[in-house]
């Protein structure tokens, strides 16, 4: 595909031109999302709300809207859909952070602590069949298999990283297939079904199906960097919880890779849940900056943030396309 080169600008990237572009649409969006977490059992809306309303960009079923302004649909189909979007990502979020036993979600408390494992992952349930019932509504078989395949496959890339946790040799291909399927199949689907309601050809689907996936790619890859590197208050989590989590991502694998015998160790140590206090969090950061770690993991999320771009190559230029590759270098540029 025709590579694009980003525009180099004057001021930092920012996802206002995309919430800008999308605004009338996600307004209606957001009226489907109020009306569908609705229940007779108050404890469902009172804790899905919570997540909901919790200071989240929504990039997601943003995506799904822009994209479809990018093929110039004037239908209203994407609403839907773009709603089906969000629920799935805010079921899986519910479920994370039980596997995980987070505590804190975009600097707020997590359903979780707050209502207990139980009904967090009630409700999450509940979210996800809100959101097949979207898909049905639509009445498109090709949106169905494609939404229904992404929620598999988050599930596959949940467990996968399950089995993976705490265990150091875990492979940069397995870390690769991990966050392909637990972060960018649904960013992939949310862009590509734009595509089928507009009814484009699958060269125009395999395209935004191309971008998604690899913006995907690059906005883990940026979280699990700075995961290390930033507080609280940027992250909405606490720092290091990765580490202490024992998930081996890929500053993790690369400073492992090229450390001594008794920096091995110390991973080995770390990640299987002995070394976890706050002076080996501050051991872990200054290896990973000794090897380059977190820097080779962000120029990795370069390079999959330019393949986003290059997607768009064949699409026409204006407002929608400058928007979406302005929301590749947003994700990129958080870690700076």
């Amino acid at each position: 595909m025709a590579t694009v080169t980003p525009i180099r600008r004057t001021k930092a990237p920012s996802l206002d031109p995309m919430m800008n572009l999308v605004a009338a649409d996600m307004n209606q969006v957001n009226q489907v999302i109020l009306a569908r977490m609705q229940s007779d059992v108050p404890l469902i809306p009172e804790l899905a709300g919570h997540l909901i309303a919790g200071g989240g960009k929504r990039m997601r079923p943003m995506l799904t809207l822009a994209c479809a302004r990018l093929l110039d649909y004037q239908g209203t189909r994407h609403h839907k859909l773009a709603a089906s979007v969000e629920f799935i990502h805010t079921a899986t979020l519910l479920h994370d952070d039980v596997v995980d036993g987070s505590g804190l979600r975009r600097g707020r408390r997590t359903a979780n602590i707050i209502w207990g494992n139980p009904a967090s992952v009630l409700v999450g349930d509940f979210l996800f069949s809100r959101s097949f019932e979207l898909m049905v509504e639509d009445g498109s078989l090709r949106v169905l298999r494609i939404l229904s395949n992404a929620s598999a496959v988050i599930a596959e890339g949940e467990v996968n990283q399950l089995t993976a946790q705490r265990r150091i040799e875990t492979s940069e291909a397995r870390y690769l297939d991990i966050i392909g399927a637990k972060t960018a199949a649904l960013f992939a689907a949310a862009c590509r079904i734009a595509a089928v309601v507009a009814e484009r050809d699958a060269a125009v689907e395999e395209a935004l199906d191309a971008y998604g996936r690899n913006l995907g790619i690059a906005f883990q890859l940026v979280d699990d960097a700075i995961d290390y590197s930033s507080d609280g208050a940027t992250m909405g989590k606490d720092a290091g919880d990765d580490f202490r989590d024992g998930k081996v991502t890929l500053p993790v694998i690369l400073a492992n890779a090229r450390g001594s015998e008794s920096e091995r160790r110390f991973w080995r140590d770390a990640i299987e849940g002995r070394r976890v206090s706050d002076e080996d969090l501050a051991e872990a950061n200054r290896l990973l900056h000794a090897h380059g770690a977190i820097e080779d993991t962000l120029a990795r999320a370069r390079h999959y943030g330019q393949r986003a771009i290059d997607a768009l190559g064949p699409m026409a230029g204006g407002t929608a396309k400058a928007a979406l590759v302005e929301a590749v270098e947003f994700a990129v540029a958080r870690a700076y």
